[in-house]
C-alpha cells in the first residue's frame, strides 16, 4: 500500500512516533523514534543494539503512531512489516548509502564530511528501517475531526 502523499505530509510535518514490537513473549515492546517519509513507507533510523531491532529481526510486525505536538490535534497509526538494512543482511556500500539516506533524513541532519559521518553511524551500528504500511488509521485521516492535519479524506 503506498503512502497518500497528505500521509506523507503529515510524517513530515511530525517527525517524532512511538514505534510497537513485540517482544519474544508477545508483549509489545514501545520505543520514541524519529520518523521520515521514504518513498511510499516510512524511514526510521535504530541500532543494532536495542532491543526493537532483536524484536524486528525475530518478528518484522510492527505499528508505527505519528501524533501532531500536541498530541490532541491528530495522530496517525501505520501497521505493517518492517524491511532491516543492516550489517548483517546488507551489502556494505548499500548499507552505507541507506544509512546516509534515513539516518540523515530521520535526524534532519546532512553532513559536510560524509566520510566522517560514515564512520560514526557505522561505529554507532545503525539500522535503516523501512516500515511499508498494510493499514493506516487515526484522527488526522478524519476530515471531521477537529483539528484534523490531512484533507482530502
Amino acid at each position: 500500500m503506498p503512502l497518500d502523499p497528505n500521509i506523507q505530509q503529515f510524517v513530515a510535518d511530525n517527525p517524532q512516533g512511538v514505534l510497537t514490537t513485540y517482544r519474544r513473549n508477545g508483549k509489545a515492546q514501545m520505543s520514541i523514534v524519529t520518523v521520515r517519509p521514504h518513498r511510499d513507507a516510512i524511514g526510521i533510523s535504530i541500532t543494532e543494539t536495542r532491543a526493537k531491532f532483536h524484536n524486528l529481526a525475530r518478528n518484522p510486525a510492527c505499528s508505527l503512531l505519528i501524533s501532531t505536538v500536541d498530541w490532541w490535534s491528530g495522530f496517525i497509526v501505520v501497521d505493517g512489516n518492517a524491511e532491516l538494512i543492516h550489517s548483517g543482511n546488507t551489502e556494505s556500500e548499500t548499507l552505507r548509502l541507506a544509512r546516509r539516506e534515513i539516518y540523515s533524513a530521520t535526524t534532519r541532519r546532512r553532513s559536510t564530511d560524509w566520510d566522517e559521518y560514515d564512520k560514526l553511524v557505522d561505529d554507532d551500528k545503525r539500522v535503516a528501517v523501512i516500515l511499508r504500511p498494510d493499514h493506516v488509521y487515526g484522527t488526522a485521516l478524519d476530515p471531521d475531526w477537529p483539528g484534523a492535519r490531512i484533507s482530502g479524506r
